[in-house]
């Protein structure tokens, strides 16, 4: 392969790699749920072990205090909607809060 092949064929790759780059999805906003697994998380009872263990990991934002917010999606028409749990430093839950739709991107 000649110099000036050489040089096209690593100026497609870097042009190729970095159109991957800026197709790449925006990283979900937290682990789909259904409106049965919503309607299990009990203020007061719920705790963050039995999340962990019926819904799974999602993305949350823990406080200096100890409290967590863990944010889950559940899927409507069109979008998503927000369930946002609050769970106090003891791990237990406190609220629950649903943010409805949200315009899928």
């Amino acid at each position: 392969m000649s110099a000036a092949a050489a040089r096209c064929a690593a100026v497609l790759a870097a042009a190729l790699w970095l159109g991957a780059c800026a197709q790449a999805p925006a990283a979900p906003p937290g682990t789909q749920v259904t409106a049965e697994q919503v309607r299990a998380i009990r203020p007061g009872q719920s705790t963050r072990a039995s999340l962990l263990a019926s819904l799974g990991v999602t993305r949350k934002v823990a406080f200096d205090n100890g409290v967590e917010t863990w944010l889950y999606q559940l899927a409507v028409p069109g979008g998503f909607d927000e369930i946002v749990v609050l769970l106090d430093a003891q791990g237990v839950v406190r609220k629950v809060r649903r943010r409805a739709h949200i315009p899928a991107s």
